[in-house]
């Protein structure tokens, strides 16, 4: 009962780790490092709770999630691409802007110091009958399963092919890794990057909508706690493989809801809550010491 329970939260904390990624996967390949992440989520997390309260309807809201995340990309997009500015930097001050938006809608049209609770929030629905519980191991994690989720590993399979055999894909991949040759075969390089980048905003805006509508159905100003740079990292150590990245995304959501487990069994949570992101940290280190083994051996 202990496995179900855990394979079946691994894979609900995944799925907004893995929308992200994907997300920030694909503008890696354009050739731009989105460290926002994390603002594009917040702000899909905010819109869904207020459109899902607005229309009763959770396809509308994580549409409008989408969109939201899509539109904090384009912008961020363009900050880099037109005005040349550092996108470190510009990402870093995204996350905090929002972050401070966002704060301020809450206190100020809502009245509330942080968490938005609306009447008749719609969550994301349940796309397979209860009895399905019934099947061992993975029968609740079936039981579980919500559109959202779904989207996510599909997307995981269609963009290797996607990225190595169409159009699209060629031309995303020659803007990011060789921008001299796609200006040569008149790609237009920066619309191809910020095309990225509002892609990445839009797979994040619906990573947000999944933290607040999968169950909790409200916004707070820390719900995404950080797993924008979770996402970060799991498409570096996954060497912008989207295969490869979902396993690193399953593996820290495996992480995620095992410190869950570990909470309630009393040991400190603050402790505790830290393992995913030391692991985040572990990872980075690895990936780093890859990179320069690899470097050395070329040489």
């Amino acid at each position: 009962m202990i496995a179900d329970q855990i394979i079946a939260a691994s894979i609900a904390l995944t799925t907004p780790i893995l929308l992200a990624a994907m997300g920030g996967l694909i503008n890696r390949q354009g050739g731009i490092v989105n460290i926002a992440l994390d603002a594009k989520m917040l702000a899909g997390a905010f819109v869904a709770v207020v459109v899902s309260a607005a229309t009763g309807s959770w396809f509308v809201a994580v549409v409008a999630a989408g969109l939201a995340g899509l539109l904090v990309g384009y912008a961020f997009s363009l900050v880099v691409t037109r005005a040349g500015a550092n996108m470190i930097v510009a990402g870093l001050g995204l996350n905090v802007f929002v972050a401070g938006v966002l704060g301020f809608v809450l206190s100020w049209f809502y009245n509330s110091s942080g968490t938005l609770r609306l009447p008749d929030v719609a969550l994301l629905p349940k796309l397979l009958p209860d009895a399905v519980s019934d099947v061992p191991l993975v029968g609740l994690a079936l039981s579980e399963l919500e559109p959202l989720t779904v989207f996510a590993w599909l997307s995981v399979l269609a963009l290797p092919f996607l990225l190595a055999n169409t159009r699209w894909g060629l031309r995303l991949r020659a803007s990011g890794n060789a921008p001299q040759v796609a200006r040569a075969m008149g790609i237009p390089q920066k619309a191809v990057q910020d095309a990225s980048t509002a892609i990445a905003g839009f797979f994040s805006g619906l990573g947000g909508a999944h933290l607040a509508l999968a169950s909790i159905g409200l916004f707070n100003e820390g719900l995404t706690a950080g797993r924008g740079f979770i996402a970060l990292a799991a498409f570096y150590f996954g060497r912008d493989r989207p295969v490869a990245t979902a396993l690193v995304c399953l593996f820290f959501g495996f992480l995620d809801a095992t410190q869950i487990r570990m909470q309630t069994a009393g040991l400190p949570p603050k402790l505790i809550g830290t393992i995913p992101y030391l692991m985040v940290l572990i990872a980075l280190c690895f990936a780093g010491w890859r990179r320069l083994q690899a470097k050395e051996a070329m040489s």
